[in-house]
């Protein structure tokens, strides 16, 4: 059997795979731990998201403090993390298996995903430990490892090894050169629907150069760049939908009607099921602000701080801006224009593109090319940081180096290979990262607690000013 025939089942187990990890139980551990920290917490949290915006803007900043990157980096390599194309082509992907409802449910996993982040990452910090070559590092695997009794250590082993293979750069690749291929390189003459391979290797090694360059500055030359492009992207994209939802303007009110309605009907998801809606919704809410899933915390687990609750505030704006701002603009993008409604417009990034076009016949899909272009970008070096350290736990710092050729040749190949191998198997592994994630806060959420009180007060008090 060739592999043409074989890759069908591939396809088929790795999506069965994703099904069994993203069933009830994991979606009540997400969900229902993000209400338990909200509940647990009181709420207190997010009455603090306006000190979060004093932490950004550097007021509190101290650089002798360990760590290797400011707050506002920290919050930028995160959410380059989370901020892909997700947001773009994920929406899309929600739309078109579980209806318009399944951005209300994506919705529902932001909001209490502010409460999970600011766990994780106050975690992140708290529990930061030394690598093998004596360097701080923060994450999941070092709050187990630092926090936690040696009997749990499996479950950081478990966390770097999904780790290493959720973060692989072969969706983001995938969707990015198969929007240069169907909106420039076809249209040229570049390449065509059945002959695309010579252009789609040399775009994806144009890309996996250029992140060469970024990588090898570590994470102070990420955060330096994702702290300039995040902004810069989040503005564009803003703009670019103001104009979209002022030509529809009088529609906006029905778009949000038929969101909510259809959250608890599921009538336009596949055979109608209301279950299927909600599981689509926190998969692909889950997939885009990655609240409970852990890898963002390796990113704010590094932020020059030595008060862990600050930078759990800060980890806060993350599914907000993700989640609740970026995602509702492209979901009101796709909605307003019809195109999800269209059997042609395709999924993924083309039923973007196609709802783009529909608006800006002329220019449009070029500016989706950019934003597509900069938010896969920024994920794909912000993912190797977060795939290096995983290896680099797992069989020392000094040794993280390999998975930096592996990562690049997967750059290229994922530009060729199927969206539905891509997305099962990550999704799939996204959700295994959430055991031992969700696993750790629950036990150590009374340090959290009793920390925040203690920064709280002193906050109050004015004793930071």
């Amino acid at each position: 059997m060739s592999v043409a025939e074989y890759l069908p089942r591939i396809e088929s187990a790795l999506n069965q795979f994703a099904d069994a990890m993203w069933s009830t139980p994991l979606v009540v551990l997400l969900v229902g731990g993000g209400l338990f920290f909200a509940i647990y917490s009181r709420l207190q949290p997010y009455f603090y998201l306006g000190h979060s915006v004093a932490v950004l803007r550097g007021r509190y900043d101290d650089p002798s403090a360990p760590g290797q990157v400011s707050h506002s980096q920290a919050l930028s390599t995160a959410l380059a993390g989370t901020m892909g194309l997700g947001n773009i082509s994920g929406v899309a992907i929600a739309i078109a298996a579980g209806g318009p409802g399944a951005i209300f449910w994506m919705w529902v996993t932001a909001v209490i995903g502010v409460a999970t982040k600011f766990y994780t990452a106050s975690l992140a910090v708290m529990f930061r430990g030394k690598d093998s070559l004596g360097e701080t590092q923060g994450g999941p695997m070092y709050v187990i490892r630092e926090a936690l009794p040696k009997g749990f250590l499996p479950l950081a082993y478990l966390f770097c090894l999904a780790g290493m293979i959720g973060t692989l750069p072969v969706f983001q690749a995938n969707q990015l050169i198969q929007l240069l291929r169907d909106a420039v390189a076809i249209p040229s003459g570049w390449a065509s629907a059945d002959s695309h391979l010579g252009f789609d290797f040399i775009a994806s090694s144009c890309v996996a150069l250029l992140t060469v360059v970024v990588i090898i500055g570590r994470i102070q030359r990420i955060g330096r760049l994702t702290v300039r492009l995040v902004p810069a992207m989040v503005t564009i994209y803003l703009l670019f939908t103001a104009f979209v939802l002022f030509q529809y303007i009088e529609q906006i009110p029905a778009m949000f009607a038929l969101i909510v309605t259809d959250a608890f009907t599921g009538q336009a998801a596949a055979g109608g099921a209301l279950g299927t809606v909600i599981m689509i919704g926190v998969r692909r809410g889950a997939f885009s602000n990655e609240a409970g899933i852990g890898t963002e915390s390796m990113a704010h687990g590094a932020a020059k701080t030595e008060e862990p609750i600050r930078e759990g505030v800060v980890a806060m704006i993350g599914p907000v801006v993700d989640t609740l701002v970026v995602c509702t603009c492209t979901a009101l993008i796709i909605l307003l224009t019809g195109v999800w409604q269209d059997p042609d417009a395709g999924a993924g990034v083309t039923m973007t593109a196609a709802a783009i076009e529909s608006v800006f016949p002329s220019g449009g899909i070029y500016l989706l090319i950019l934003m597509v272009a900069l938010l896969s970008f920024s994920t794909i070096v912000t993912y190797w940081f977060y795939g290096a350290k995983c290896l680099g736990f797992l069989i020392g710092a000094e040794r993280q180096h390999y998975y930096t050729p592996c990562y690049i040749f997967l750059i290229v190949l994922g530009a060729v290979v199927s969206l539905d191998v891509v997305n099962g198997l990550l999704v799939g592994v996204y959700a295994i990262m959430a055991i031992p994630t969700m696993i750790s806060s629950f036990m150590l959420a009374p340090k959290v607690n009793a920390a925040a009180r203690h920064y709280f007060k002193r906050l109050r008090e004015g004793q930071f000013d």
